[in-house]
């Protein structure tokens, strides 16, 4: 049976997608039925829908969109980003691509077998980039939920609030995550980090992503952790980041870009049932 458009099924980490290719073809997607692809019972199940477009630009390989779960549109996945990257490296035979997204252009390249380093592009750090609703000092921002306290806002083209911890495994993120993710101060809502900094150079994060909840793992996550820490004067501007599906080589280089290097897998390819995507 041939019907219904194809698609994989990837993740970096545990942080799991549906990747659909619309070079060819509109698909037609509604919130409706991205929301019906994302469920996890009745459809396929992922944290995102990523979707590969045409290049809108001359100095891009390919354009993606980013959906979250509940059919909203994101501006970022850093791990979707590099899974993206190595299909169309797969695709090319090359060993470097450009990605347009929402956030920029992003730069991949290929650092071994389903190992993919991508420039995340700058860190954005005002309180208008992030967005706040108020002009407030990013990195220390006035808010407490139990244990929290104190978080730092990094915008890594979609807005971060990272809290500081000395226990990261004791917080009950489950619990915390759905207010601070939709505290007032973050108008378009914002993915909730909270972190242990291990030693300079290796640091414990969990995350709740806006829309998603609690995921595996998240790499603009892993990137607005690091330049947190090193804007707190806990880290340099390197380090592991270790997550609940694995760790992630970041670093915040000199022109504010932040770097992430980290594993791609593929895990089924199939074709969506009419009932999903006619």
């Amino acid at each position: 049976m041939q019907n219904g458009h194809p698609f994989l099924k990837m993740h970096g980490l545990g942080n799991d997608f549906v990747v659909l290719d619309a070079r060819g073809r509109d698909l037609g997607l509604t919130p409706e039925r991205v929301r019906a692809v994302a469920d996890r019972h009745t459809g396929i199940g992922c944290d995102q829908l990523i979707v590969v477009e045409a290049a809108r630009s001359a100095v891009s390989d390919a354009w993606m969109t980013i959906y979250n779960p509940d059919g909203s549109e994101a501006g970022a996945c850093g791990n979707a980003t590099r899974c993206v990257a190595w299909l169309l490296m797969e695709d090319s035979g090359r060993d470097k691509v450009v990605i347009e997204t929402r956030a920029g252009l992003l730069d991949a390249e290929r650092r071994g077998e389903r190992l993919v380093a991508v420039d995340m592009g700058p860190a954005r750090l005002d309180w208008r980039d992030i967005p706040l609703a108020e002009p407030v000092d990013t990195l220390h921002l006035g808010i407490t939920a139990g244990p929290l306290a104190d978080p730092v806002a990094v915008s890594m083209g979609n807005p971060h609030a990272v809290f500081f911890v000395d226990d990261a495994e004791a917080v009950d993120l489950a619990a915390l995550g759905p207010g601070l993710e939709r505290h007032p101060l973050f108008p378009e809502r914002a993915n909730i980090e909270i972190a242990q900094v291990l030693e300079p150079g290796r640091i414990r994060m969990r995350v709740w992503e806006r829309s998603a909840g609690i995921t595996m793992a998240c790499g603009s996550g892993a990137c607005a952790t690091l330049v947190a820490a090193a804007r707190r004067g806990l880290s340099g501007r390197q380090a592991e980041i270790v997550l609940d599906g694995g760790t992630l080589a970041i670093e915040w280089l000199r022109d504010d870009h932040v770097l992430m290097t980290g594993p791609v897998a593929l895990v089924a390819s199939g074709r969506l049932g009419p009932d999903l995507l006619a």
